[in-house]
């Protein structure tokens, strides 16, 4: 007996023993997982391939790590027209991403859809101090006193020119172009010709790029469309069908003419190609590809950079940003919609925007970013990207600068690219071709109108 009750004792201690290990077991699972609550989980719809795709996922990986209370699932949706297409078809089946990254001229659509939370909501409910992120961009994004959406990937464009040719056709290396008049004279120094006389290389290569060309009309603080480009109220029509458009025309197809200048049609990575591989002198592209060009040359050549050209007289002008922000979808719980707030913080903090701009050379959209130990280092490295921040930074914001908003942009630039192309293949004049534009624009204004109201 005395043996059974021994034995007893001694199994009634290991149990209680596994029931204590157990509970501790549990209490430790639980302390790692957050007293036992599950991550918030929300969806984020991205819009970048490439390396910049891989920088936004090294991103959301490392947020995740120290987020451990949510957890973000970064879906990629193809480039920006399809994933706003993508979003145009979620939003009629409330089955919209919580966080979403839309281009720049994405911007009327997101506000008429009716179906985001502006941020200026968060920015309030947290008094966040929003001094350091940089006034250009947020200005972009800035619709009836209200932060819509954060700036995330930003860009401008800027001259991009050969140091060496220009030494070799005897201009000032360290002095490039600054007026459209002068950049005629300087292709026209730069552009070769061979004994019969045919252009073998011109000193400029300039995409059809309607961002361009608005760019163009921002140097001039000239209005893209009516109603303060679309920012005092909704626009009711373009307003490039102008002087300062036609100004714009007339410069571009005079140096193409003369061959100063080669139309190689709409895609800036095929001028960009020309100008790494030495085939030009100058041409203009976004800086988020200061990178690329300087591995393409490899040193072949010493790279320069300068602001975007403006006619001789133009005053109170400057660049428009380009890229997209990030976007707080609606209809969503108020706990995601927190987590979604913590998200978009994150992605535009300092540490992070100096990553992103090391990794894909879009600007930090703050300034704080510029104290990072890695990031001066870069700057170091590429001092050429300094003329594209003095630009941004001397760019005043007025309706002109801030960018049109058009509810059918997309239309609009590729109507701006044929008129373009029309004109330097010498199928239309300037005027005409701005008119003609100009018309089908208005059109597809008058339709999007009428559909939002």
């Amino acid at each position: 007996m005395k043996k059974h009750f021994i034995l007893g004792k001694v199994f009634t201690l290991i149990f209680m023993l596994i029931i204590l290990l157990s509970v501790a077991g549990c209490g430790t699972k639980q302390e790692a997982a957050g007293n036992g609550k599950e991550p918030t989980k929300i969806v984020f719809w991205y819009a970048v391939g490439g390396k910049v795709g891989e920088a936004t996922k090294t991103l959301v990986d490392q947020f995740n790590s120290t987020h451990p209370d949510i957890k973000v699932e970064a879906v990629f949706q193809g480039d920006y027209d399809s994933a706003i297409n993508k979003l145009k078809q979620a939003i009629p089946s409330k089955s919209t991403p919580n966080v979403m990254q839309v281009y720049d001229i994405g911007t009327r659509f997101m506000i008429d859809s009716k179906a985001v939370v502006p941020v200026q909501k968060w920015i309030d409910k947290e008094n966040f101090d929003m001094s350091s992120y940089e006034k250009n961009i947020l200005a972009y994004y800035t619709v009836d006193n209200q932060l819509y959406s954060m700036p995330f990937n930003t860009s401008t464009p800027i001259l991009y020119y050969n140091k060496t040719m220009f030494k070799e056709a005897g201009l000032d290396p360290e002095n490039p172009p600054k007026t459209f008049e002068e950049v005629a004279a300087d292709a026209q120094k730069l552009t070769e010709k061979d004994a019969s006389g045919k252009v073998t290389r011109p000193g400029m290569a300039l995409a059809i790029y309607g961002w361009f060309f608005e760019q163009f009309l921002a140097e001039q603080n000239s209005l893209y469309a009516d109603n303060g480009n679309g920012r005092d109220a909704m626009a009711t029509s373009a307003a490039f069908n102008s002087p300062e458009g036609k100004r714009v025309l007339d410069w571009w197809s005079g140096m193409v003419k003369d061959g100063s200048a080669v139309n190689m049609g709409r895609k800036t990575a095929d001028t960009m190609k020309a100008f790494v591989s030495g085939q030009t002198a100058m041409t203009i592209d976004s800086t988020g590809v200061l990178g690329d060009i300087m591995d393409g040359v490899n040193g072949k050549f010493e790279v320069g950079t300068g602001f975007m050209p403006h006619p001789a007289g133009a005053s109170n002008g400057g660049v428009i940003i380009g890229g997209a922000s990030l976007w707080m979808m609606a209809g969503h719980s108020d706990a995601e919609e927190k987590a979604t707030w913590e998200f978009i913080k994150y992605m535009t903090a300092a540490k992070q925007q100096a990553f992103w701009h090391i990794k894909t050379g879009y600007f930090p959209v703050t300034t704080a970013a510029y104290d990072d130990e890695d990031l001066k280092k870069y700057e170091a490295q590429y001092p050429q990207f300094k003329i594209a921040i003095d630009q941004l930074h001397n760019t005043p914001v007025n309706r002109s600068t801030q960018g049109g908003l058009l509810g059918v942009f997309t239309q609009a630039r590729q109507e701006i690219e044929s008129a373009i192309e029309h004109v330097l293949d010498g199928q239309a004049s300037s005027e005409d071709a701005l008119q003609k534009a100009s018309d089908t624009v208005n059109e597809a204004i008058s339709r999007y109108n009428a559909s939002v109201k």
